[in-house]
């Protein structure tokens, strides 16, 4: 079985001394039962330890539900373990281990030793071992426990039914990104975040620093140190700026990046930024003072062999690259947090983006969510802060009632309150499309298809300020527009059988030609580019997912119309938009 995905996993985090742990592990899994319920300790993991049957070999980071992973099992799994014999050099410094994501709740034993436990399917967690492991040989043992039907537990776009339908598809359980042991010194850089500053032509870095040594700070460009300071015997949390001779601004479709070195003692950390600053004007979106028209797409991150995980780099690249070439300058990285190279690739190719939860599955109508979901969005802004690609923040989407009960909007509201305190730098919309409660932007979902309908509805916005909102016809008083800057985040989603195999979803199933999906997809986009009042639009979708055939391309990234039809959907997406 040959491993994959070996590049280093978070390259705005890198550091030279490390080991991967992607490629054959030893593996079990147990179908979900009725009455599962989530261990509250150690002791399960433990068990399955000493004396779990390991019928499998898994190809990690994949999971077992893809067929990358060697298994391809797709029905309801409670129970998923994993073991890895592993060879480490002990060193005077510390041990990590890191894992990308793994759903849902991960415990991880280290030579039969608990090394940490750690909640959420979406977010990046690591554990020092340093005191479990010897030299040599290691044993590493993971447990994931999961159940996409428990009401407190975030399962985005994985289908709670046994089969995939609609817009859910196939689940994901167990590791699903890199893991990876790294070698860390005693004293050493835990975290640190970056803030551009385009006007002073300089970046302010504040570094969380474990131990005390000397900190220093080195910028670049194209290899040119282009910037430099160092602070003495330091400790805690620091605040340093450095003045850039340079000034490169980040663009879209431009991805300018300054590389960045932080040393703290011998610890070494190799970083980079983008000088970019964003700022909402009116109705208008800013980036670096310019008036950026956004031409986004909705990406899903699903992958026909992979699920959730991309099977190479090249494949997220290829992703962005094509979207590009349809005239898109961005995406909503939509119900899931995405990989940080995926994220990297972004930042490089000035590719714009929007940072999302998999907020489906929770109990949004109950006030018990709040912990739960605040702590696992929490750790996605914190991981992700740095990336200059991520335009906004977007933590719930399309929180309609749930089994019959409202939103919790003390749910919506603190999660809202906390983004911004972390992040002052980024709008946040609260929930795209609805309900909302408090939001930086007001965004709405429209599938209408009659384009003279859609046109008549947002002109309003201009002659009126009045923004058409179908949420408030059927559900008067949930949400009220305030005058805030708008946008169109979910349109089209207009259904195109690409794969007869499967019983297709989509959208508008009246087209049936090429011509009146061009006029369709056309005539809408052409609504809210020469909007005045609007600063941007989000098509559904990319690529087609299983059976929702709604994409500009097949699931397998492959044409689904003629060169014709793409020409006239690629000169649409590029006209000049009128608040520009």
């Amino acid at each position: 079985m040959k491993a994959l995905r070996e590049e280093y996993p978070n390259p705005q985090f890198q550091r030279k001394n490390w080991q991967s742990l992607n490629g054959k592990w030893d593996f079990g899994f147990k179908k979900a039962e009725a009455g599962f319920k989530f261990s509250d300790d150690a002791a399960l993991a433990q068990k399955l330890f000493k004396k779990g049957k390991y019928t499998h070999k898994i190809n990690v980071p994949f999971c077992l539900e893809s067929r990358l992973s060697g298994i391809g099992y797709t029905g309801f799994v409670n129970l998923a373990w994993y073991r890895k014999r592993v060879k480490i050099k002990k060193t005077e410094g510390r041990v990590f281990l890191r894992i990308g994501a793994a759903d849902y709740l991960t415990t991880v034993l280290v030579n039969g030793a608990p090394a940490g436990r750690h909640k959420g399917g979406y977010t990046s967690f690591s554990f020092e071992i340093t005191e479990l492991v010897k030299e040599g040989e290691n044993e590493i043992f993971v447990l994931c426990e999961d159940n996409v039907r428990n009401p407190l537990q975030c399962r985005g776009k994985q289908s709670e039914r046994l089969k995939s339908h609609g817009c859910d598809y196939t689940r994901t359980t167990g590791i699903w990104q890199s893991v990876y042991i790294e070698y860390v010194p005693k004293n050493y850089i835990k975290s640190f975040k970056i803030y551009p500053d385009i006007t002073d032509c300089s970046v302010t870095v504040s570094a969380e620093l474990v131990g005390k040594a000397k900190l220093s700070l080195k910028a670049f460009f194209d290899s040119k140190e282009v910037g430099g300071i160092e602070v003495p015997k330091c400790s805690g949390t620091k605040l340093v700026t450095l003045k850039l001779s340079e000034k490169q601004l980040w663009e879209v479709g431009n991805g300018r990046l300054y590389d960045l070195e932080l040393k703290f003692g011998s610890d070494c950390v190799k970083s980079y930024f983008g000088l970019r600053q964003l700022r909402l004007d009116g109705m208008k979106f800013l980036i670096n003072e310019k008036s950026v028209f956004q031409r986004l797409v909705l990406d899903q991150g699903f992958y026909p062999d992979g699920i959730y995980t991309a099977p190479s780099d090249e494949a997220m690249v290829k992703d962005i690259e094509l979207s590009m070439k349809l005239g898109f300058n961005g995406a909503r990285l939509h119900q899931k947090v995405f990989e940080p190279r995926f994220l990297y690739h972004c930042d490089r190719l000035g590719y714009i983006v929007w940072g999302e939860y998999a907020n489906w599955g929770i109990d949004y109508s109950s006030p018990s969510s709040v912990p739960v979901f605040l702590k696992e969005w929490g750790e996605a802004v914190e991981r992700d802060f740095n990336h200059p690609a991520i335009v906004g923040w977007c933590p719930f989407n399309e929180t309609w009632d749930y089994h019959g009960r409202r939103q919790c909007d003390e749910l919506l509201g603190t999660v809202y309150d906390y983004t911004k305190a972390v992040d002052r730098t980024r709008p946040c919309i609260d929930t795209s499309g609805n309900f909302h409660v408090r939001t930086d932007i007001y965004d709405v979902h429209d599938y209408s298809f009659d384009v003279n309908f859609f046109k008549k509805n947002y002109q309003r916005l201009v002659d009126e300020n009045y923004l058409y909102e179908h949420v408030l016809t059927y559900h008067p008083g949930r949400q009220a527009y305030g005058g805030q800057p708008t946008f169109v985040s979910e349109y089209g989603g207009i259904k195109w059988q690409g794969d007869s195999s499967v019983k297709s979803w989509g959208y508008g199933d009246d087209v049936k030609t090429e011509k009146e999906f061009a006029d369709r997809y056309c005539g809408l986009t052409e609504v809210l580019i020469g909007n005045k009042k609007m600063f941007g639009f989000c098509y559904t979708q990319l690529y087609d997912i299983e059976q929702e055939q709604n994409g500009l391309l097949t699931y397998q990234r492959e044409p689904k119309f003629s060169e014709e039809t793409y020409d006239r959907i690629i000169k649409t997406n590029r006209k000049r938009a009128a608040i520009e």
